[in-house]
């Protein structure tokens, strides 16, 4: 099974040489550590690519990564695993790693082996040129997961942290994940500071609450509550807000913007 990308030349360029050059400009070089998990977001390049080029530029990456997605088109299974299979970008192809993929399904069945839940969701095709770019061969394994109760998401999490250990190779849990949509610069910069305070207290039941009882709109919600989940059974003592941006920061419109936070659990 070929999953050819979706959103190239849309969110990010279609045309391999114009990509590097994006992504050269967008990954910070700095200090490189080790960490269990991260949040990255989603948009196109041209507004979170800075935000999430500068978490990339500061991780040691691992060989095999899990990349957890939500599901913005409504299609497929709830908590959809892509079990098997090829991913295409304009850098080339990236393997799904079949073995971990199998150990997460045997461990919960709430995933489910499922690909229409990928076939038009952007959110996991859009980290992956920056994987390309930083490193020339890994595997992964995308998973998309739709709304649902914090029961469930732990469930998700233990059984995640579960497969991981049998698996017994360093993986990185990706959240994909973009912060408050559409609302002034303030309003989104108040609202977003309160989910990362939860974030960076390694909090997942407490920034599940405070998603939904504030009304932030942060649409990778269960994404980044799961990879707490599992990176706290997987031994996270502290995160880092690596960096943040609303889309006002570079459209120069403040009345209606997108927040993104990148942050690293290690």
């Amino acid at each position: 099974m070929i999953r050819n990308p979706v959103v190239a030349g849309q969110f990010y360029p279609s045309e391999p040489k114009i990509l590097i050059h994006y992504l050269e400009n967008y990954i910070k070089k700095r200090p490189k550590e080790s960490a269990l998990g991260a949040i990255v977001p989603h948009a196109g390049y041209m507004y979170s690519g800075g935000v999430a080029g500068a978490v990339y530029g500061c991780l040691q990456l691992p060989d095999t990564f899990i990349v957890l997605g939500p599901n913005h088109s409504g299609m497929g299974k709830p908590f959809a695993v892509m079990d098997s299979g090829v991913w295409k970008t304009p850098l080339g192809e990236v393997s799904i790693n079949e073995n971990l993929a199998q150990a997460i399904l045997m461990e919960s069945e709430l995933f489910t082996p499922d690909v229409m839940a990928h076939n038009y969701e952007h959110s996991i095709e859009v980290q992956l040129p920056f994987l390309q770019y930083l490193k020339s061969d890994f595997s992964f394994v995308p998973i998309v997961l739709s709304h649902t109760w914090y029961s469930n998401c732990e469930i998700m999490g233990n059984a995640l942290a579960k497969a991981i250990q049998k698996f017994g190779k360093p993986t990185l849990i990706i959240a994909s994940s973009d912060m408050t949509h559409y609302e002034p610069h303030e309003t989104a910069k108040a609202k977003d500071s309160l989910a990362i305070e939860q974030i960076l207290a390694l909090d997942a039941a407490g920034l599940y609450e405070t998603v939904h009882s504030n009304n932030i709109t942060m649409c990778g919600i269960i994404p980044a509550t799961v990879m707490l989940v599992a990176t706290k059974l997987l031994g996270a003592k502290k995160a880092e807000l690596v960096s943040y941006a609303t889309s006002g920061d570079i459209s120069g419109d403040y009345s209606q913007v997108v927040g993104y936070a990148g942050i690293i659990i290690k």
